[in-house]
């Protein structure tokens, strides 16, 4: 790793001084600007960013359109209250996610886990039930109830109480839970929550949804069979259940399809979205019909929810992904990413796994005994941004890619370059 200037030395000292330890930084990149699918740090070096600023930034960096739209709300008006009061802009950011959705109701927050908050919440009032089913390495968020979905780290989940969350297995090929094999297993990993869930631990009838990422993102990236979520979905249809999906990172365009589920000719009962929808605005929705989103006022409500820049900001955000055609642009960048990676899988033996759908990819990195490669995992996240390109990594030992859609496919090239480097070093 290179060693920081005495510019960045100097904001981490203040960073560890004044900031709570419980963030999590996998490097020391201390960032200035960006543009388009690149970043500057303080020091003046540029690296190809393949995160997106954790699959926030599908649009790009400085994006002139959504610029221009915030700017412009900043001149009327900042923040008004949207909870006591009303305004246009917001109405209109969420009469876009219906349309883009076909979905009738919109709640808007400020973060993901606030989405998540609000579709438990909805959940729990419509069905006047107080447990839920989740998901082995589901990533929900670390507010109290997306901590109790959340089932990828004992260490999130530690001195925190939890409400009622009986966890099942997900669909995990490449390791199968059941030590079974696709698709002679009958897709058993989803059944268990007929055999063993609904049967030894939880009723149907105290089970208020079954909440599931379309793709497990901190989890692993890990890619379910077509099948997975349309047996979730009878589940939940035939036990009469909610299904809610968790479309925080997969969502806005990221595997090609606006929502993720799509990919799965599967619709959920309700739906969560932010990171990308906001441009890099905080920006949090949670989505459902009429019928189900028909609590009372007051039942739920917020400060900034609604908040008139976030909504100009993602509004803009929401025109841009449709204008510039992002979901084909993931499709066909995301499938050109697929070949490469793999074509490194037959070189490298490191590289266990290559699955993604779109531009969300990931690899997982093994041991010759597929054991988990994680140390060496992190020396290649650290080698690739010593060379110009940021890395993040997800579940034991994957490396994901989401780079913003806009990317070039000289950029994926040269990230590619980089990326191979760190692992003939490794």
């Amino acid at each position: 790793m290179k060693k920081n200037t005495t510019k960045s030395r100097e904001i981490i000292k203040r960073d560890n001084k004044v900031m709570s330890p419980s963030l999590t930084r996998p490097y020391e990149l201390v960032i200035d600007s960006a543009e388009g699918s690149t970043i500057f740090d303080v020091d003046g070096r540029s690296y190809i960013d393949f995160a997106s600023s954790v699959a926030v930034m599908n649009i790009g960096y400085n994006c002139k359109k959504v610029k221009q739209a915030v700017c412009a709300q900043m001149e009327k008006m900042v923040h008004c209250g949207f909870s006591d009061f009303y305004a246009e802009i917001p109405v209109k950011l969420s009469e876009k996610l219906c349309e883009m959705t076909g979905y009738e109701k919109v709640f808007l927050s400020n973060s993901g886990a606030e989405a998540v908050e609000a579709a438990m919440k909805l959940a729990f009032w419509y069905t006047k039930r107080n447990s839920m089913v989740a998901f082995y390495r589901a990533f929900h968020g670390r507010t109290l109830g997306a901590l109790s979905l959340t089932g990828s780290k004992i260490k999130h989940k530690e001195h925190f109480p939890s409400f009622r969350v009986v966890h099942s297995h997900y669909a995990y090929c490449y390791r199968c839970p059941l030590n079974l094999e696709y698709p002679g297993c009958g897709i058993s990993c989803a059944g268990e929550i007929e055999r063993t869930i609904f049967k030894r631990e939880l009723s149907p009838k105290d089970t208020a949804a079954i909440v599931v990422e379309p793709i497990q993102g901190e989890g692993g990236f890990i890619v379910p069979p077509p099948e997975f979520h349309k047996e979730i979905r009878r589940i939940c249809d035939e036990n009469d259940v909610l299904l809610i999906a968790d479309e925080i990172q997969s969502g806005g365009f990221r595997t090609g399809k606006f929502m993720a589920m799509e990919n799965f000719d599967v619709r959920a009962d309700i739906v969560c979205m932010s990171k990308s929808i906001g441009g890099g605005i905080p920006l949090g929705a949670t989505l459902s019909s009429g019928g189900i989103m028909s609590w009372p006022p007051g039942t739920h409500a917020n400060t900034f929810g609604g908040n008139l820049l976030a909504a100009a900001g993602g509004l803009a955000t929401l025109e841009f992904m449709e204008s510039a055609k992002l979901g084909e642009k993931a499709t066909e960048k995301g499938n050109y990413l697929l070949k490469r990676l793999n074509e490194l899988k037959d070189k490298y033996p490191i590289i266990g796994d290559v699955r993604g759908i779109g531009l969300m990819i990931g690899i997982e990195l093994v041991e010759e005994n597929k054991a988990h490669a994680t140390e060496k995992r992190e020396n290649i996240v650290k080698k690739a941004l010593d060379g110009g390109l940021i890395l993040l990594p997800a579940g034991d030992s994957v490396i994901r890619f989401v780079p913003p859609l806009i990317i070039r496919k000289n950029e994926i090239d040269k990230g590619l370059e980089i990326f191979e480097e760190a692992l003939r070093d490794t």
